[in-house]
């Protein structure tokens, strides 16, 4: 009897391993953090904007209005972002200044093997 699934056997695995390995204990709460802070759509659509700068940092002052949101619902995300360890926070002045963890990417990266 032929197979339902209509992907090829070396599709399959390919599509559903892990390219590197099983997880530990303290890798799987770090990316399950930046996971549980990425699910909420905000914050993903605020660090897309921030990342769309690559290395520059980008100031808070400028993401609110092309989100449409308020700049205290900026400041609750973006340290959910840094808690997370997907952002770094740099203080000038009166604004906050959050520049992307290279690293991190590279990590959820690895893990969703999207490199």
């Amino acid at each position: 009897m032929a197979s339902r699934n209509p992907m090829a056997a070396d599709e399959v695995g390919r599509c559903c391993a892990l390219t590197t390995g099983p997880l530990d204990a303290d890798t799987a709460d770090r990316i399950a953090g930046m996971l549980k802070a990425l699910s909420d759509p905000t914050r993903l659509r605020l660090l897309s904007h921030v990342a769309a700068q690559g290395c520059e940092s980008v100031c808070a002052c400028d993401l609110a209005a092309p989100l449409g949101i308020t700049q205290p619902t900026v400041s609750h995300h973006m340290k959910k972002l840094v808690d997370a360890g997907l952002l770094t926070r740099e203080q000038r002045g009166r604004w906050a200044h959050y520049t992307i963890v290279a690293p991190a990417f590279a990590e959820l990266s690895a893990f969703l093997d999207i490199a």
